[in-house]
């Protein structure tokens, strides 16, 4: 299944899910193609106008789409994360040794024989990348993003596209850094062709729980709070219990007050209990958990296990820094704000909204 292809795809996004990349695409009029296998998230782009390809990544190849420019991925990340089972924490090495492989035009099954499917797919923007150069037609910038365990293999992943001509740069992004209000932390790699590339520089202060929001580094905006991304529809303070255990304890839940950012908006979020000034629970709506990721209010959330969509995407805010700095560009915050705050259904394809200007020192641009 196949909806909405533009004529021209300036960007393709291996594992879309409901979005985070590719509303972040639209918003700096970037015309982009999702390729995603899960029905739900499927149902959730199709419902905002993605265009979509529903699909396993590994059935495509880059010369179905040529005239890409941009290649982008989110691969799986259970079993990478703490929370998941570790298989691919214990198989990085052999994951590394095969994007070593892959360099070298070697088959990485040969390595790979022992880890499960799910951990493998992270390999396959590398495979992407390769095809593409291989066959002449290199992209101009890659973009992968993933939890933090995975950053050994974006580092191999970074020497083997500076062997064929690239200027790759990775690292740790966390997320309240950018305006998200939710503390979270993503393993960044960005990497363009001829140009330099560099990873996008904080716009907003960390968040230290025992330091006022209103200290630190003057050039930098306060981290956002709960209260700031959800006072339209929680005026009234509240804090939210984790639905995970701290300090080794599983009893003992975390606690953020809605003057604070969000914990990790994992699959979970659902789980989360809010308690309310009244002394009540309730746990937040679709819509509340996909603003603390920075989605729109009335983005479209579709299909079935909607908590898990909007805790697999990554945040449209950092996306959208992360991918104007693969461009070569800087954002232009008061744009982003609004385009947060404004009407999903208002966002239209390849119109920009959100202001970007040429990185200083930037030598091209790709938009």
């Amino acid at each position: 299944m196949t909806r909405g292809v533009p004529a021209k795809v300036d960007m393709v996004d291996l594992f879309a899910g409901p979005g985070g990349l590719d509303v972040a695409a639209r918003w700096l009029g970037v015309s982009a193609l999702g390729i995603e296998w899960d029905t739900n998230a499927c149902a959730t782009r199709v419902m905002a106008g993605l265009a979509t390809e529903k699909g396993d990544v590994r059935d495509h190849t880059p010369k179905e789409y040529s005239g890409a420019r941009i290649l982008a991925g989110g691969p799986p990340c259970q079993t990478y994360t703490v929370a998941g089972t570790g298989d691919g924490r214990r198989a990085l090495k052999l994951v590394v040794r095969a994007a070593e492989s892959m360099a070298s035009g070697e088959d990485p099954e040969t390595v790979l024989t022992t880890v499960d499917e799910r951990t493998r797919l992270v390999l396959e923007p590398l495979r992407w990348a390769l095809e593409a150069y291989r066959a002449g037609e290199p992209y101009q910038a890659v973009v992968l993003e993933q939890v933090p365990a995975v950053l050994p293999v974006w580092q191999t992943v970074r020497a083997v596209l500076i062997g064929i001509g690239y200027r790759c740069e990775c690292g740790i992004l966390r997320t309240e850094q950018f305006g998200v209000p939710q503390t979270r932390r993503r393993a960044i790699l960005i990497a363009r062709l001829g140009a330099e590339a560099t990873l996008p520089a904080p716009t907003h202060r960390p968040f230290r729980r025992d330091v006022p929001r209103d200290e630190g580094d003057a050039t930098l905006r306060p981290w956002r709070t709960m209260h700031e991304a959800l006072a339209h529809d929680r005026p009234e303070p509240f804090t939210v219990v984790s639905n995970y255990g701290t300090g080794g304890d599983p009893k003992n839940r975390g606690r953020r007050t809605s003057d604070q950012p969000a914990f990790t908006v994992t699959g979970k979020v659902s789980r989360n209990r809010v308690k309310t000034a009244g002394g009540g629970y309730d746990r937040f709506t679709p819509a509340e958990a996909g603003m603390l990721q920075t989605f729109p209010r009335d983005y479209p959330w579709s299909g079935r296990d909607i908590a898990q969509q909007i805790g697999n995407a990554i945040p449209p805010r950092l996306a959208v820094h992360v991918l104007a700095s693969a461009l070569g560009r800087t954002v232009n915050e008061e744009s982003l704000d609004e385009a947060i705050t404004r009407s999903w259904s208002d966002a239209r394809p390849d119109s920009p909204v959100v202001v970007s200007t040429p990185n200083v020192g930037a030598a091209t641009t790709l938009i």
